[in-house]
């Protein structure tokens, strides 16, 4: 394919592109309220529903690195293939599961597809839009489509699980991942570091060993506790297995990850702001969703559709920041972006058991234009301080602080929310059965439980449902102030440490395969 065809179909690309990054938006959330229905049908423990989560973003984190510079020596359309091919099949079998150990490990292999698939499509757009105002467009509509998945998938959940077997939720991603083969297929140009030397194996495996201990250590920790043996040992082998990982890339001739990269602030500081954004977003709007569904008894599709608001401020905010980012630089977006996620979560911070839906959707609304000014600049400043022959390392790096920052968020978040909860029960439980207690301490699902079993008098289950939502409540506050803070600082050092515009450069140009 040469390079004027390439140039011609540059934006037909990046409509198969975002509907290949569509599904690992939507994969997640649209799982996320199936959970409920996955425990009743497959008789799944606590533990088992946290591994079909989990093992999905263990897999695709720790593989997103190696999957990129994979891409790049070998090629990035084939490598995006690859990936949809395996994302489809291991979506067919997880639909065809029996028991929660199996779907458990069809969730892994989706996570691999997915580190297929994520670093392609970034790195597919850099190499497809050499002009750099078109690439700063184009960056703009792929990270509004990254957010819409995700803002999407709990109504889509609600709607398929109102209406189709737990299955469909499975189901619905083989339609599109056909979509996107046969467009890629037709499509989608192929490129590749022309130049690239035999893959570092060493330090792919590195990597994969550090991201995969630090990724499972961060979801073990907000049950096991932060200060349990395996965590601190999970921990431990993260450290000094990535502290070996950039030994070795720093001495390596052909490092798969130049470690040099991180001095430039270009790529540093962005990729701090997108951990930041992920952080608080993942942790956040999670509890946000348990909120609409206890608090303000709303069930999954009712509280699916009143989050999707955020998708309004993705779409229009996205293109509208990098419209921005062509006249001013990326700073001044990527810091209004923070301040917008952060005055979002004082919205948040102001809830109480007896606010309205106005509330929320206030914050939703101000959060996706957050998210999109902070995000989409921030894409660009990374992959545009890089050479483009390194897109897909520049777009596994890009994507694997998305991923850490999202786990850490539910992690950490979640552990907060958690004290404050079981904190504020202790005198509202005191004379209940030790198993009541337990149930009641654990979440708020629980103690509506016990509020609703047989024997409870009315008047002590409304007291006690009443002390667990206001015990909720006390915890989002918190939550939501510390995100507040935490986007505040971001805002902070994106304005003191990130350049307003790159460097000078002569554009490069699309590496043909023929």
């Amino acid at each position: 394919m040469d390079t004027a065809v390439i140039h011609r179909r540059r934006w037909a690309t990046l409509g198969v592109l975002c509907v290949s990054l569509l599904i690992i938006g939507l994969d997640n959330t649209v799982l996320n309220v199936a959970l409920a229905t996955l425990q009743r049908e497959l008789d799944a423990t606590a533990g088992q529903l946290q591994w079909i989560v989990d093992s999905y973003t263990l897999a695709f984190a720790g593989l997103l690195l190696l999957a990129g510079a994979w891409g790049d020596k070998y090629g990035r359309r084939k490598a995006l293939l690859i990936g949809l091919v395996v994302f489809g099949a291991s979506s067919l079998w997880a639909a065809l599961c029996e028991s929660p150990e199996q779907l458990i490990a069809a969730r892994a292999v989706m996570g691999v597809g997915a580190a297929l698939i994520m670093p392609s499509t970034l790195s597919i757009l850099t190499n497809s839009f050499t002009n750099q105002k078109e690439r700063k467009s184009a960056i703009g509509i792929w990270a509004g489509v990254s957010g819409i998945g995700i803002a999407a998938g709990p109504a889509l959940g609600g709607y398929l699980l109102d209406h189709f077997d737990w299955s469909s939720v499975f189901y619905i991603n083989v339609f599109v991942v056909v979509a996107g083969i046969v467009g890629a297929l037709l499509i989608v140009p192929e490129s590749r570091d022309a130049h690239a030397p035999k893959l570092d194996l060493v330090g792919g495996l590195l990597s994969v060993i550090g991201l995969v201990a630090l990724v499972w250590a961060i979801i073990e920790a907000p049950g096991a506790g932060w200060g349990a043996t395996k965590v601190v040992v999970g921990f431990g082998v993260a450290a000094v297995t990535l502290v070996a990982f950039a030994v070795w890339e720093l001495r390596h001739p052909y490092p798969m990850l130049d470690m040099r990269f991180f001095a430039n602030r270009r790529f540093s500081v962005p990729a701090i702001a997108v951990t930041l954004v992920f952080f608080v977003l993942m942790g956040s709007a999670f509890f946000l969703s348990i909120h609409l569904q206890t608090v303000m008894g709303y069930d999954a599709l009712e509280a699916g559709l009143r989050i999707m608001p955020i998708a309004a401020g993705l779409v229009f905010g996205a293109p509208l920041a990098m419209a921005i980012a062509q006249k001013v630089g990326e700073k001044i977006p990527v810091v209004f972006g923070l301040v917008l996620l952060a005055a979002s979560f004082w919205v948040i911070a102001g809830t109480q058991v007896d606010s309205g839906y106005g509330r929320v959707l206030t914050a939703v609304l101000i959060m996706g234009f957050g998210m999109s000014f902070a995000m989409a600049p921030a894409t660009e400043a990374v992959m545009g301080s890089l050479p483009i022959e390194k897109a897909g390392v520049g777009s596994a790096v890009n994507d694997a602080v998305r991923q850490i920052g999202g786990a850490l968020g539910v992690a950490v978040l979640g552990s907060i929310i958690n004290s404050v909860y079981r904190h504020k029960m202790v005198d509202a439980t005191a004379g209940l059965s030790a198993q009541a207690q337990d149930m009641a301490k654990d979440n708020v699902q629980g103690a509506m439980q016990v509020a609703a079993a047989p024997g409870m008098p009315p008047q002590a289950g409304g007291q006690l449902t009443g002390t667990a939502f206001q015990a909720f409540v006390d915890g989002l506050h918190v939550v939501a102030w510390v995100s507040v803070a935490l986007c505040v600082i971001g805002a902070l050092v994106a304005a003191v440490w990130l350049p307003a515009h790159a460097a000078v450069a002569e554009e490069p140009e699309l590496v043909e395969v023929k």
